[in-house]
């Protein structure tokens, strides 16, 4: 008997939490943005994006040319292996082993995980997003928003009322048209 109150006693504290949960999320105002939407019509993050993928393809090239000479090094060295003496084939093999190496630098320098297209995307892109940031910050308070999500960063979102949506109020604030 001790044992059935103690539960009951246990869900009814549950449930008052519940009841307490839902009656401040009832409170809360909710608006939605779309942020694959603000970053397509701001100017300033296409150039940037243009920016990135000009330097990414210049590198990318950069490592294609060093890559090529390596495979050329290695397949003229397999046609004249033969004619070569043991110091020449060891310092061939060591020429093709450090041009394999430099490829490998150069795709970890531009490419890396904080390789210089890591640093240039933060440059250019972090005060844009900072710059989102702040206009969110500041509709949400000028509207009392308590909470702003990003529906396109949400699979779970089934439907939305586009009177929640505030992405062109924020477009707006950013200057975009």
């Amino acid at each position: 008997m001790k044992k059935l109150s103690s539960i009951n006693y246990q869900l009814s504290i549950i449930v008052a939490l519940l009841l307490c949960g839902t009656a401040f999320a009832k409170d809360q105002s909710v608006a939605f943005i779309d942020m694959s939407y603000i970053l397509k019509n701001l100017p300033q993050y296409e150039q940037a994006n243009e920016q990135l993928t000009m330097l990414s393809r210049r590198w990318q090239k950069e490592i294609d040319t060093a890559q090529q000479e390596a495979r050329v090094m290695a397949t003229n060295y397999q046609t004249e292996q033969i004619f070569l003496s043991e110091t020449m084939r060891t310092q061939r093999e060591q020429e093709i082993v450090s041009k394999e190496q430099e490829v490998l630098e150069l795709k970890r320098k531009y490419f890396g995980q904080d390789g210089e297209l890591y640093k240039k995307r933060e440059a250019l892109i972090k005060p844009i997003q900072d710059e989102i940031y702040t206009a969110i910050q500041d509709l949400a308070n000028e509207k009392k928003i308590d909470v702003v999500k990003d529906r396109s960063a949400d699979p779970s979102l089934v439907y939305m009322s586009s009177k929640l949506d505030v992405s062109d109020q924020v477009l707006q604030r950013l200057g975009a048209k």
